[in-house]
This record gives structure tokens, C-alpha cells and sequence, in this order.
């Protein structure tokens, strides 16, 4: 079970670009790493540039709305809004981990979460919640794929 559009819409009000129901296969923090129909969160300086996040496979963002929207950004491509990044995928992954209990399976294909450096997340106060959540998503990821066998 993928992270679906739907699920972003549910906890952030304040979009733009098409609505459709897709899913994400990545949600990842690095505008430089491939992100198949992924989800771009950018949480600090070094995360890179939308543009690069699209090239890499990018179907939608969470943006910062006090940080302007580069004008290259297609109309169409997906954006939600938020006041906190951080906050915002916290918030995500919080939801996702809490789909996804009692719905595991061997079968199942799930949303790659993609943070290039989790030491830092873990020394950032900020970001701190993200990190366990992420530990505790991949715990389940293991778990799944050993017993498929």
C-alpha cells in the first residue's frame, strides 16, 4: 500500500496543481536522488532544487508557502503547502506507519521513504520524530521481507 495523494490532501488544506488520486513510491528530502513518482520535501538549504527533484522523478512537493514557488514549477505539478516541512512529513509518515499497521503483507508493495542523512535528522531537534518514525517504518519494512523468504 502506497502513500496516495489523497492521504497529503487529508492533512494539507492548501495546494495547488491537479488533483487526481495517485500514490507515491518515494518521499524523499534530496532533490538530487532518484525518486520515482516520488514526493519532494525539502527541509533545508542542502536538499537542492525542485527542478532537479523533478528530473529525477518528482510527481509532486510539500513546499514552504513563505518561500516563493520557482517559476519554472509546471501548473499541473502537484504542491502543498505548509508552514513547517518538517512538521508536514512528521505528520505523513506518522499517518502512513499507522495505515500500514495490520496491513502488511508479503505482497504488499510499499512507499520508499528516501532521507539521505539520518544522523543528521537525529541530531536536529526539529527533525528528531522523523527519524524514529523512519526507524520504526523500516523495522517493519525488514520484517515483512524476511518473511517472504
Amino acid at each position: 500500500m502506497y502513500l496516495a495523494s489523497k492521504d497529503l490532501a487529508d492533512l494539507i488544506i492548501d495546494k495547488r496543481g491537479i488533483e487526481d488520486d495517485f500514490s507515491f513510491y518515494t518521499v524523499t528530502d534530496q532533490a538530487n536522488v532518484s525518486q520515482p513518482k516520488g514526493l519532494f520535501v525539502p527541509l533545508n538549504e542542502e536538499s537542492g532544487e525542485l527542478l532537479d527533484a523533478i528530473a529525477n522523478g518528482a510527481i509532486a512537493a510539500i513546499w514552504d508557502h513563505r518561500k516563493k514557488l520557482p517559476q519554472y514549477t509546471p501548473n499541473h505539478f502537484p504542491v502543498f503547502f505548509t508552514n513547517d516541512n518538517a512538521e508536514a512529513i512528521r505528520e505523513i509518515i506518522k499517518q502512513y506507519n499507522e495505515k500500514l499497521d495490520g496491513e502488511m503483507n508479503s505482497n504488499m508493495e510499499i512507499t520508499n521513504f528516501k532521507f539521505t542523512n539520518k544522523k543528521l535528522l537525529i541530531e536536529n531537534k526539529q527533525t528528531y520524530d522523523i527519524a524514529v518514525i523512519l526507524e520504526k517504518l523500516t523495522n517493519k519494512m525488514a520484517n515483512t521481507s524476511e518473511r517472504r523468504g
